[in-house]
């Protein structure tokens, strides 16, 4: 008796639930976002005269920030690349600075005769 089921994969309760068993739904408002690819995004808040809306969103197909006027849409945000330990002293440092760093320690190394070779 293949196929007798007619309603099949249904439980009982399991049909559509309308407004009147969920309650009434929240007012909102739908923004349209656009990102320099030409993307729009249209995420949907909720419409209370509190809440401020953001200025920009992020495009959920390509990441890229997305503003409300489709016309001059945000430009990408630079991201800056990793810097090492290294990279920030010589940021802090000039080349003469660390030459003379350098020769205080080595002073205070061989005062304390570390480093001379013997034992």
């Amino acid at each position: 008796m293949v196929g007798t089921h007619a309603i099949r994969g249904s439980r009982v309760g399991s049909g559509p639930m309308g407004e009147a068993e969920r309650g009434q739904r929240a007012p909102s408002v739908t923004v349209s976002y656009w990102c320099a690819h030409g993307h729009e995004s249209t995420p949907t808040f909720m419409a209370d005269g509190d809440i401020e809306l953001p200025e920009m969103w992020q495009c959920p197909r390509c990441g890229m920030p997305a503003g409300r006027d489709r016309e001059n849409p945000p430009e990408a945000v630079r991201v800056e690349p990793f810097k090492t330990h290294l990279a920030y002293v010589k940021e802090r440092r000039s080349d003469a600075d660390g030459a003379q760093l350098l020769d205080e320690a080595l002073s205070a190394m061989r005062a304390r005769g570390v480093g001379s070779g013997s034992s």
